[in-house]
């Protein structure tokens, strides 16, 4: 019922459909904007679904567990239609801790747990999948080598539950800030864990999108909904949410700045930034995550997802500048998105 609830509500019209009757200049702006209260709040709703029944299901076998929401839908750079619920599912009967850390080094940390990580890792994974299927009868449940996803049936949303657990980083011990503190995932391939700092990464693409008055998540969202069009058409951008995220991070916050109210400018400096990337990739292989883990661009294949996504993104800024009444060369294309008060 809830479902049905939901494909029959109308949504209002948005503000920047009110604002142009111009097909690339309407697209390019509802690209950029954030989701919906409604949605997201599905997006949630349906989280909350699976961590009651996974909370029931632990309870039963007297495994503690906790649960955290990540991702795009933490960072709100989730889109409609394509963005999954990342959910942690932690192993809540143990953390680790680095060594080297303030507290670790001042004898602040017990460690009574004796069973080995991964190992754990693997118990809470296999009693996850068990209870998932046995509640979701109608739900695909995929069991990842580092996610057990779900999908259809039931669910509104598609869910990506993730066995994890915490680990206290160094700085996590000496500033006492929450997002400094990691998670370790389970590769079960391997199988391995494998350090993540996800609310680092949010916190670092918070922080710049203050700077950006906002602008900097609009540029993400616009590249993620170019991304899943191209591929939904037969494209394949091998470039993640958390790829371009990182990417669109190292712009030019003060183009992005001035551009709140100027939106088309936004759509100008991810072409331009893009194309620099794409030209430069020797530089682009330099760059690392907002966290600091790994460098973006750590196989060829992202470097030609790259180069695809700058030649999507370009075209369609030329479109929206000849709707704007300009063209012609790229400066005149920078000059019409920017002058645009759409």
């Amino acid at each position: 019922m809830d479902s049905l609830n939901e494909a029959s509500w109308a949504p209002p019209e948005e503000s920047y459909q009110r604002r142009t009757t111009q097909e690339n200049t309407k697209y390019s702006l509802g690209a950029m904007q954030e989701v919906g209260p409604k949605y997201t709040q599905v997006s949630l709703a349906e989280a909350n679904r699976v961590q009651g029944q996974l909370q029931t299901g632990f309870d039963a076998i007297n495994i503690s567990v906790a649960f955290k929401i990540q991702g795009s839908v933490a960072a709100n750079l989730h889109i409609k239609g394509s963005s999954d619920v990342d959910m942690l599912l932690l192993d809540d009967r143990f953390y680790t801790y680095d060594i080297t850390g303030s507290k670790a080094q001042s004898g602040g940390y017990d460690s009574p747990y004796i069973k080995g990580a991964t190992e754990s890792l693997q118990e809470i994974r296999t009693e996850a999948i068990k209870i998932l299927r046995s509640k979701y009868l109608t739900v695909t449940v995929n069991d990842g080598p580092k996610a057990i996803g779900l999908s259809g049936g039931s669910l509104r949303r598609d869910i990506d539950v993730v066995p994890s657990h915490w680990h206290d980083t160094a700085e996590y011990q000496q500033r006492h800030q929450d997002y400094y503190r990691g998670v370790y995932i389970l590769d079960n391939d391997k199988p391995d864990r494998l350090l993540n700092m996800p609310f680092l990464h949010i916190q670092r693409i918070d922080e710049k999108d203050q700077l950006a008055s906002g602008s900097l998540r609009k540029s993400i969202r616009l590249c993620k909904n170019v991304k899943e069009d191209f591929n939904d058409e037969g494209g394949n951008i091998q470039l993640s949410s958390y790829d371009i995220a990182a990417t669109m991070w190292h712009s030019n916050l003060h183009i992005l700045k001035y551009s709140v109210y100027q939106e088309l400018a936004i759509l100008g400096e991810t072409a331009r930034h893009l194309q620099f990337l794409q030209k430069n990739q020797p530089y682009a292989q330099t760059l690392v995550v907002p966290d600091g883990t790994r460098k973006i661009f750590d196989r060829p294949e992202k470097l030609e997802s790259l180069a695809t996504l700058s030649h999507e993104i370009t075209d369609l800024a030329i479109e929206v500048a000849i709707e704007q009444g300009g063209g012609g060369g790229w400066d005149e294309v920078e000059r019409a998105l920017r002058n645009s008060w759409v």
